[in-house]
Order: structure tokens, then sequence, then C-alpha cells
């Protein structure tokens, strides 16, 4: 559930109710998700929070882990594990229970007790950190402990009473040995001083996986599937209603006719290739394939997302911006299904295969052992 927060943001959670200029909110279990304008989580109970708007605010505490995006983020209350958090200001008071990976242009981040990951223009600890700590800015203000290593790249220290490294201190200079760091934050025979222009080199060894690589990526394919779908709805509305009738009603079937469609176009681009002659048409085949297999999963996506907002409570979606909402969440959840190793990949594939089969179904009406 970790990348939701940010997957809300960029795909359109909160853009889907912009032009009604209303908040959306949404509890699944003790979830809670969020988007809007301005979006204020003021309410006990939730596990996992998840939010995303021109100005975020979470004033309560919840025991899971805490999603912010938005040009104004601040998290002044308790997370019981993790924060992730990015923005244009992005101010973190609460105390964090895990650890804490936030980006802006200014960054202020109060008390974490595992380790925190922070990048920005400015950066100020005000708080003690229980773990490492990775930060990459041009100002870093120090208030507060750091109580594992600490990787800093930053061109200006300051530092303030009680602010002390207890592991080793990595810096990356663009002078090295321009900076002057006093013997009661962190003794010099802890200090090891390397170029700047060593950090990626450094740090991208040191992460083994980029965390933001990942997200990129995995953000750029919900994005596109979410966005292809909202666009679908927009522009064949009553024939994706249709669709998703059928594969909602009747999911066996459409799976079934999904494998069958896919098998012929498959077997046809393999005959087609035997006949020698066919092999010029075959990359036609191929694509059809591959189309079918996108359109597919677009549909089976949206049709997923229809089909959990009913679980939860709500009725079929009518305006545009509640099929974009539907799109969203289905992108979302079939997205982090997908991460689970083995299981994800066969229920992509069978959602991949409903979808096409309720398209064969809506298309072609395919009728088995009728009577004439």
């Amino acid at each position: 559930m970790r990348l939701l927060l940010f997957v809300l943001a960029l795909t359109g959670f909160g853009a889907a109710l912009a032009a009604e200029e209303k908040e959306a909110s949404l509890r699944i279990s003790d979830d809670v998700f969020r988007a809007g304008q301005e979006v204020v989580h003021d309410q006990s109970g939730a596990d996992d929070l998840f939010m995303a708007g021109e100005t975020v605010r979470s004033n309560s505490e919840i025991s899971g882990s805490a999603h912010l995006a938005g040009r104004r983020v601040e998290q002044g209350s308790a997370v019981g594990e993790d924060l992730y958090a990015a923005g244009m200001r992005v101010t973190s008071t609460g105390a964090i229970g895990g650890d804490a990976t936030v980006a802006g242009y200014n960054v202020k981040v109060g008390p974490v007790a595992g380790d925190l990951r922070a990048t920005g223009s400015t950066v100020a600890l005000t708080g003690d950190i229980g773990g490492y700590a990775l930060v990459a800015t041009e100002e870093l203000q120090m208030g507060g402990a750091i109580g594992g290593d600490a990787y800093i790249a930053a061109e200006e220290i300051s530092f303030d009473p009680g602010a002390k490294i207890e592991g080793q201190l990595v810096l990356y200079e663009r002078n090295v040995g321009s900076l002057k760091i006093p013997e009661t934050v962190v003794p010099a025979d802890r200090i090891e001083r390397r170029n700047l222009s060593e950090w990626d080199h450094d740090i991208a060894s040191y992460r083994v996986v980029s965390w933001w690589a990942v997200l990129g990526r995995f953000l750029l394919g919900l994005i596109v599937v979410a966005g292809m779908a909202a666009l679908a709805a927009a522009l064949l509305p009553e024939q994706l209603a249709n669709v998703r009738q059928r594969l909602l009603e009747q999911p066996l079937r459409a799976l079934w006719f999904g494998f069958l469609t896919q098998a012929a176009l498959i077997g046809a681009t393999v005959l087609l290739a035997m006949t020698l002659i066919g092999i010029l048409v075959s990359p036609a085949t191929v694509l059809l394939a591959i189309l079918s297999g996108l359109a597919g999963y677009i549909v089976g996506v949206y049709a997923f997302g229809v089909g959990i907002m009913q679980r939860v409570g709500r009725g079929l979606p009518e305006k545009w911006s509640e099929k974009a909402i539907a799109a969203v969440v289905g992108a979302v959840l079939a997205g982090l299904i997908g991460l689970i190793p083995f299981f994800g990949w066969l229920f992509v594939l069978a959602l991949t295969l409903v979808g096409i089969g309720a398209i064969a179904l809506q298309l072609f009406r395919p009728q088995f052992f009728a009577t004439a």
C-alpha cells in the first residue's frame, strides 16, 4: 500500500473532483483516502492514510503509514509506521514510528524512529533520527541527533544545540574540506569527506535499488492505464458501460471467451508464419494481439474498480468524475496485487483475459449450442 498516495496524486484522484470543487473521500476498512483542493484529516481510527491536493494536512494520529502529496504538505500528528511525503513545502512535526521518505523544495522533518531519506533545496531536521539519515540539499539545518550513519550532500550546514551524529558522517562537498563540522556533533575521526560529484555513484551502490526510479516506473504504468480507462469512459460511455456490465455479470464466461480470443490471435500468427507467404501479415496479428491485451487490461481494471466501489457501498458510476475515480481505484489495486510474486501475475493475466472476453462478447455476441 505504500505507493498509493503518489498514485492517487498523479493519476487524477484529486483532478477528477477538481472540476466540481469538492473533496473526494473514500474509506476501505481502516484505510482512508482523501483528495481535493484543501484536504484535512482530523478523524481518529485510521490505519493507512492517503491524501493528495493543493494543501494537505494530517492532524489526527494514524496507526499505519501516511502517504501525502501536494503543493503544501503538513504532517502534524503521530504516524505509527512510515511516512511518504512529496510537495513544494513539506513539514512533518509529528513523531514517525518507522522510516520517513520526504521530497520537496522546503522540507522540515521532526522526530523519526527509523531511517530518514530527505531531499530538497532546504532541509531542516528538528527532531532525533533513530536510524541512518540520507540527505541531499543545498542548505541543511540540523537540530537533533542521528542515531546511525549520516550520508549528507550539502553546500551549507548549520547546527543547533543538541545536534549530534552517533555513527559515521560521510560528507559530500563541492570543495572538499570547506564545511566546518563541530567536534560536539561528530569527532573528526568519524568524518569521511568526498567530492560532491561522487554522490550519484556512491548512493546508487548504497541503495542498490532506487526507490524513486521504481516508484516512477510504477506510477507511469498506473497513470497510463487509469488515464486511458478514464478517457474511454468519456469518449465511449455507453459501450464501456455495456462491456463492464457483461464482465461483472458473467466473469467466468468472459474469462473463457478472452482465452479463446487471445488464443485465436496468437494461433493465427503462428499459422500465417508457417505459410511463408503469410509471414508478411503476421506482424499485424501480433500487433492486434498486443492491442487486444492492452484493451482487455484497461477494461478489466475499470470494471474491477467499479466492482470495488460497489463493495464499499458506492453505486454504479454516473458522472465522468465517478468513472475516473473507479478507473484510478482499479488501476491502483490491480497494480498492487500484480506486485505479489506469482499470484500477482496470474491475477493480471486473468484480469486481462476477462477484459478481452467482455469486449469480444460485446462485439460478436457468440452463441454456442444455440438452437436454430
